[in-house]
């Protein structure tokens, strides 16, 4: 089977994590990631998103991001919605929202609270990581499980964790310099650290190993992904190294993204270009985790305009360098008549997902030659020639 968005190159799993229900707050959804994978080249992604993030969800008022699945799934019980109609409408919800503002679809989600998460570290026998200095943390906590204190002393150097330890180093975040930010990137490297695991002990390649291992979570975990789905992406993951996932955070140096701010009293994160102009975080996120087909055809691609109304080609060829494309060259057309947007294809067909994917996104069919001689198309894969209908 396929999954879901594989044809677009790469799949995207949005990851969550709650607290449940024996924690103050526990539908608040303080971990949130997406794992992208781009089972063309072979890759993965690892996305952290602030839970301090400051969003405008649509039917809600301004809040922080990790309260969209809570106050969503609130409002559909108010409604009348039974636990899991509501749940469905917390996940739709957060989905839509990181989709629009990370500018990626989201092909399936997963979520799992505390519990779950020292389960499944436990499950494999727990981790292993190689903590550097950013990592290092000593902190007195609090269980509520066990009702004691629990002391959280992480050195640096290798480093194994059981489940409890595990989740304390995952939730850590007042003795980090960075606070959310320091803890985002130990989240990334325990989740890796537990695929390797996971790979390692070669039994869950089994569906009904799998299966059992997610009826024994319970409520505790949660997927819209089936044992099909999860078989496929088992076997793509195993063919992907730790050389090939890459960690990704929007605060982390030179590509921060995000300040910290004071809304209402309530200290946020916000996009540094401004409250709610994701567009410089959009095309940082889509070069980053850019979709698998065209990067493997990495097309050569000009951009002229056909108009007489400036600045069209510059606007087309800025959109398409934020997904990813190889914009070489933005110029003016020979002439300035062109009613419609044309897309001629150099290669003939050769490079076939950049040749559909561009038909889709100018809504034109491609063409084979050039409309005038005196276009010089040089070694480009494909010409753009901006029409008036792009003004309108």
């Amino acid at each position: 089977n396929q999954l879901r968005g594989e044809g677009d190159g790469r799949v995207n799993i949005l990851l969550l994590g709650r607290g449940g229900d024996l924690h103050e707050g526990g539908d608040l959804t303080d971990t949130i990631l997406i794992a992208s994978i781009d089972p063309i080249n072979k890759k993965a992604g690892m996305l952290s998103i602030p839970r301090d993030l400051w969003v405008s969800p649509d039917g809600l008022w301004p809040m922080k991001v990790n309260a969209v699945f809570a106050q969503t799934k609130y409002a559909a019980q108010a409604d009348g919605k039974n636990d899991a109609e509501a749940e469905a409408a917390g996940f739709a919800a957060i989905e839509k929202e990181l989709s629009t503002d990370m500018g990626i679809p989201i092909h399936y989600h997963a979520m799992i609270d505390f519990q779950g998460f020292e389960d499944a570290i436990n499950t494999v026998g727990g981790v292993d990581i190689n903590v550097d200095a950013n990592g290092v943390v000593y902190e007195q906590l609090w269980d509520v499980l066990t009702r004691k204190n629990y002391t959280l002393d992480v050195r640096e150097g290798p480093q194994h964790f059981d489940g409890q330890r595990a989740l304390y180093y995952a939730r850590s975040r007042h003795t980090s310099a960075r606070g959310d930010f320091d803890r985002s990137e130990r989240q990334r490297k325990l989740i890796v650290a537990l695929k390797d695991k996971v790979l390692s002990a070669g039994t869950y390649a089994n569906p009904a190993k799998l299966s059992a291992l997610i009826s024994n979570f319970g409520d505790h975990a949660q997927t819209n992904m089936t044992i099909d789905d999860m078989m496929k992406i088992y076997n793509i993951g195993k063919d992907i190294g730790n050389e090939g996932i890459v960690s990704v955070g929007l605060a982390d140096e030179p590509n921060n993204y995000v300040v910290t701010d004071n809304i209402d009293g309530q200290s946020v994160v916000v996009p540094r270009a401004g409250i709610g102009d994701f567009s410089e975080i959009q095309s940082y996120v889509r070069n980053t985790l850019k979709d698998g087909f065209i990067e493997k055809e990495n097309p050569e691609i000009i951009v002229l305009n056909g108009t007489g109304v400036p600045g069209l080609a510059t606007k087309r060829a800025d959109e398409l360098k934020s997904y990813g494309y190889r914009v070489t060259y933005v110029g003016d057309a020979p002439t300035k008549t062109y009613e419609q947007t044309a897309l001629i294809d150099m290669r003939n067909g050769d490079k076939k997902y950049t040749k559909r994917y561009l038909e889709l996104r100018l809504g034109t069919g491609a063409v084979n030659s050039l409309p005038d001689p005196a276009i010089n198309p040089g070694t480009s894969d494909f010409v753009i020639i901006v029409g008036q209908n792009e003004a309108n």
